[in-house]
């Protein structure tokens, strides 16, 4: 399916076989208005995850690709930040009906190049959409503050100004929605930006550059570079950034902190997690199976927010046993695009087998295999694997405690609701974490007492919308000041305060 004609610069999608990769194209970056060729000669492959097929070919840029970009964006900034901010939201207006307009498509496009079902792919789109809802109240988000008479005669005056070019660098798993999370509301408040999508999963973000392109966005305020690791060096530590955001596994959110920081950036780097869910004898048990379930499933698995370790408390083990394990035999994997899919693939075979070690790791340790996704899937040209099950987990097992970022269920056994908040809260992340319960009490005291930054109360996927901020804490988040809602505001400008005291010809006023 050709979801754009190749005449349309830098967009692609037709699937061809590996076997004619001479007819494949390379996506372009977007640098001052232009779509252009990555001076990088590199490239590597954009893969269907559910058929292995080659969609395309993502450059591994350069530093002079990053430089390109920044030189864009900085100079961008002398007149951008003159625009007043009704005038700047009204891209952002454009832009949504163009995002609506072409929903089905960007959702297709993402299905493809990630593998997730088409409903999750819709829900990507969907929660980028409402980042731009929330980014168009800029000129009320911006508002300052004042205050008369400080001291007698005296007044104060704060308003929030842009500071200048910043960069985000983001992951495979939301294509869509995860950069929505940060240019929109830099280039609202008057920044300009640089993005570095996923090499991996590029082309749903050519699409949206054309529509940004076609809502009237001026060159050089927002521009595309792709690329790997050295456009990620490039832009931690060019003099011209002053500010950078990461979405991505723990060891790198460290890298990117501590190296742009040292650099004198602001930093927010998401990192990896280890969420879990406790679940009392009191719950809802239709209800938090198909929950628990669908938390620790969905987009195979591939979120960071997606449930990990099931604490059963009390007598809850037995009946999740049996009820998860019998929605894992019950559903479907297959491409995302076939309504008749339930769970897609892994992005790559990397992953795939990263996962699979995980798993016979927790067997090696004395685990329960209850159902083993890792079978009867070889037949599948694909990277699937199904839902897997697993019993009797200890919290010094491996899969206890790095994250798996697959479609894994464990269950582990705690004797009440205290083990299991000690449990989740030794872990090195701190997330997100759950709760199910129909206590009132217990809800208020778990939200008391654990560490992690997001949590749902019989809720299995806790995460904010567009008006709250996002963030974990501990080794899942490293900065201090998270991502969308208001806290962004606070990342991308710089508080200007004036006290002022005016003479009168009779003296002070």
């Amino acid at each position: 399916m050709a979801l754009k004609d190749e005449k349309s610069p830098g967009i692609l999608i037709k699937e061809r076989n590996t076997d004619k990769d001479q007819n494949i194209s390379t996506v372009k970056n977007y640098i001052n208005g232009s779509w252009i060729p990555s001076i990088g000669t590199e490239t590597v492959d954009i893969i269907n995850p559910a058929n292995k097929k080659i969609i395309g070919k993502c450059p591994l840029g350069t530093s002079q690709d990053a430089d390109g970009g920044v030189k864009a964006a900085k100079e961008a900034f002398k007149t951008w930040r003159e625009v007043p901010v009704i005038d700047k939201v009204q891209i952002l207006f454009r832009l949504k009906t163009l995002l609506e307009k072409n929903f089905e498509d960007l959702s297709r496009i993402c299905t493809q190049e990630n593998g997730k079902i088409l409903a999750e792919s819709r829900g990507d789109v969907r929660r980028g959409i409402q980042m731009i809802e929330m980014a168009c109240g800029m000129p009320t988000l911006l508002m300052g503050k004042s205050l008369e008479d400080i001291a007698s005669g005296i007044d104060c005056h704060a308003i929030k100004r842009p500071l200048g070019v910043f960069a985000a660098v983001t992951p495979f798993n939301f294509p869509s929605m995860v950069p929505f999370w940060f240019w929109p509301f830099a280039v609202a408040a008057g920044n300009t930006f640089v993005l570095k999508p996923s090499e991996r999963v590029p082309l749903t973000q050519i699409m949206i550059f054309k529509l940004i392109e076609e809502a009237g966005m001026p060159k050089g305020v927002l521009n595309l570079v792709n690329g790997s690791k050295e456009i990620v060096n490039a832009l931690c530590t060019h003099p011209d950034i002053k500010g950078i955001s990461f979405v991505g596994s723990t060891p790198v959110a460290r890298y990117v902190y501590e190296t742009a920081s040292s650099h004198g950036k602001r930093v927010q780097a998401l990192g990896g997690a280890k969420n879990f869910m406790v679940v009392l004898p009191d719950a809802n048990m239709e209800l938090t199976v198909k929950t628990v379930f669908e938390s620790c499933t969905g987009c195979a698995g591939q979120r960071c927010l997606a449930g990990s370790v099931v604490l059963c408390a009390g007598e809850t083990y037995d009946i999740l046993k049996e009820k998860l394990t019998k929605k894992a035999k019950e559903i479907n994997i297959g491409d995302g695009l076939d309504p008749g899919s339930g769970i897609g693939p892994l992005i790559s075979e990397d992953a795939k087998k990263r996962v699979k070690a995980l798993i016979q790791s927790a067997i090696d340790e004395g685990a329960e295999i209850l159902i083993d996704g890792r079978k009867d899937v070889d037949h599948l040209n694909g990277y699937f694997l199904k839902p897997t099950v697993l019993g009797k987990i200890k919290p010094d097992m491996r899969i206890a405690k790095e994250e798996v970022f697959g479609p894994v269920i464990c269950l582990a056994k705690t004797k009440d609701f205290d083990e299991s908040v000690k449990w989740l809260n030794s872990s090195e992340y701190a997330n997100t974490a759950s709760l199910f319960t129909s206590s009132g009490a217990a809800a208020r005291q778990f939200s008391y007492e654990v560490d992690p930054s997001m949590i749902g109360i019989n809720i299995g996927v806790p995460a904010p919308m567009a008006f709250f901020s996002f963030g974990g804490t501990k080794a899942s988040f490293f900065g201090d000041t998270k991502a969308h809602g208001q806290a962004c505001i606070d990342f991308y400008t710089d508080t200007k305060v004036t006290i002022k005291r005016w003479i009168k010809d009779s003296g002070i006023w």
